[in-house]
């Protein structure tokens, strides 16, 4: 049967037939400084491997061989098969326009038929690149991957879950890690490192100045298992701080705002949770004077226990709300602060 379905078709080598239904998955892993796996890069692992395709890894930037021994010898990823490093300084900052010549080189041609990145600021600026020089659509923000041509996305700010069946060859994905559980602790032995070397230059004259970091002894926001954020209900900077740094640093908690918050210059805007800002998904959110505005709800309604205190019955961060405290936040939050230090 298999046989004389190829004599029926045009002609076309069997190997060619072979290259182009050859099911493969190339992600893009990130990395800290001192060269550990992103959180954000386990969970893409996690929902790689429902594609049900063999994984190759890209690492890159000059920590990569680092990095890649410790996804290989820490965790456990059944369907990794490969890890390609790219040791190059210039790629440590992840500038879009350094990466894409790369990943468009590795895309092209029949290898992979998926290619997934974290719905990450790296994820965001690489992409649309990607996408626009293989002349592939995106499937963008992906929640749940039901097969390995269709996908879960949530649009007008998570209002509407829609399912997409992409017919295309070749499929590139950004995923909201926060909707996939990382792959667990463990080692994958088996797994080959390739040394790449030949790294496409770059045709724009972009130069990365400088790096300016907020330090904070705090979690990560995007890791944390705890988040406190403060609405536009705690007036000015210095309320903020001091009503909310006590009950985080209680619970071992980041900080979080919504865009009111740093919009009005009670925040840095790196703290910014919804839809112009961070996607999270912690164990415990506590919302302190948030109204619940649907671009915010977008950034954190799928964390696992969500508190509200606002003394608005009417607002609409208790419809989403696990426990709801109505009343005076400036009473409530210090109560409830001293109550969980003893």
């Amino acid at each position: 049967m298999f046989r004389s379905l190829i004599t029926g078709l045009p002609k076309v080598s069997k190997r060619h037939l072979f290259q182009r239904n050859y099911a493969s998955t190339l992600a893009f892993i990130e990395s800290s400084k001192d060269g550990s796996v992103s959180r954000s890069s386990l969970s893409l692992l996690a929902a790689a491997q429902k594609l049900s395709n063999p994984i190759t890894a890209v690492i890159t930037g000059s920590q990569a061989g680092k990095t890649a021994q410790a996804l290989k010898s820490s965790f456990s990823c059944n369907s990794l098969e490969k890890l390609i490093i790219f040791e190059d300084s210039k790629l440590d900052t992840c500038l879009p326009e350094e990466l894409t010549p790369l990943l468009v080189k590795l895309l092209k041609g029949n290898d992979y038929s998926h290619f997934v990145v974290s719905n990450s600021s790296v994820g965001k600026n690489v992409l649309p690149r990607v996408g626009a020089l293989l002349d592939i659509q995106p499937v963008c923000d992906v929640t749940v991957i039901k097969a390995p041509k269709t996908f879960v996305r949530p649009i007008y700010a998570g209002n509407i879950i829609s399912t997409i069946e992409c017919p295309a060859e070749k499929k590139i994905l950004s995923i909201r890690t926060s909707s996939f559980a990382p792959i667990p602790e463990g080692s994958t032995d088996s797994v080959a490192i390739e040394k790449g070397t030949d790294i496409p230059p770059c045709d724009l004259d972009v130069t990365w100045v400088k790096t300016i970091v907020t330090k904070s002894e705090r979690p990560e926001l995007t890791s944390a298992l705890n988040v406190v954020t403060g609405g536009r209900a705690l007036k000015d900077k210095d309320t903020f701080d001091k009503l909310l740094s006590p009950l985080a640093d209680v619970l071992h908690a980041a900080i979080g705002a919504t865009r009111a918050s740093v919009d009005n210059g009670l925040c840095d805007n790196s703290l910014q949770i919804g839809q112009t800002g961070k996607v999270i998904a912690p164990n415990l959110y506590i919302a302190v004077g948030v109204s619940g505005a649907v671009q915010h709800l977008a950034g954190m309604k799928d964390s696992k226990v969500i508190v509200a205190i606002n003394n608005d019955p009417d607002a609409p961060i208790f419809n989403v709300a696990d426990y709801g405290l109505q009343g005076d936040l400036y009473k409530i939050v210090p109560e409830l602060t001293e109550k969980l230090r003893n």
